[in-house]
């Protein structure tokens, strides 16, 4: 099998969980703490792969976000590319740091998310005045090592490089 193509369909799917996990009823008062899930796949791809992932693949996955959330088309591909961008630009230094530094990295790359989002939010006038608008950053930041660590296991199984 050409190994540029090899792992293509794990990638994917582990996408496709992201945005099955994304779309997963919760109660009302859960909804805000749900992780970024979609986002923190990217990270971990874009780390791992950045090379095969990168700014189209997160540019598809924001219009799929937007299409399955009813937001404003365009708005979390935006977001998207620009955790892709910063991602790429330092998986380097990224690879380098302990688990937790790692996931304290991508708290401060999903505030800048959800930053972008709420100002896009406050432009067309939509009020996302609660605190619980953040936390999903926190809880991605939480779920970080695990993710990472599955991923990395199921990426080293099927000899995804």
């Amino acid at each position: 099998m050409n190994k540029s193509k090899q792992g293509n369909g794990i990638i994917a799917m582990s996408f496709i969980v992201a945005i099955m996990l994304t779309a997963l009823p919760l109660p009302d008062w859960a909804v805000n703490w749900r992780p970024a899930w979609v986002a923190i796949v990217l990270i971990y791809w874009c780390l791992a792969v950045p090379d095969r992932i990168g700014i189209f693949i997160a540019w598809f996955l924001g219009l799929l976000l937007d299409v399955q959330q009813g937001s404003i088309l365009g708005q979390n591909a935006l977001g998207m590319i620009l955790i892709a961008l910063l991602t790429i630009n330092s998986h380097q230094q990224m690879r380098a740091y302990p688990l937790l530094q790692q996931a304290v990295l991508v708290c401060f790359y999903l505030l800048f998310y959800k930053l972008i989002m709420f100002l896009i939010s406050v432009y067309v006038g939509v009020d996302t005045s609660d605190w619980t608008y953040w936390m999903p950053a926190i809880t991605s930041m939480l779920l970080w090592p695990w993710l990472f660590i599955i991923l990395r296991d199921v990426r080293r199984k099927h000899r995804i490089s």
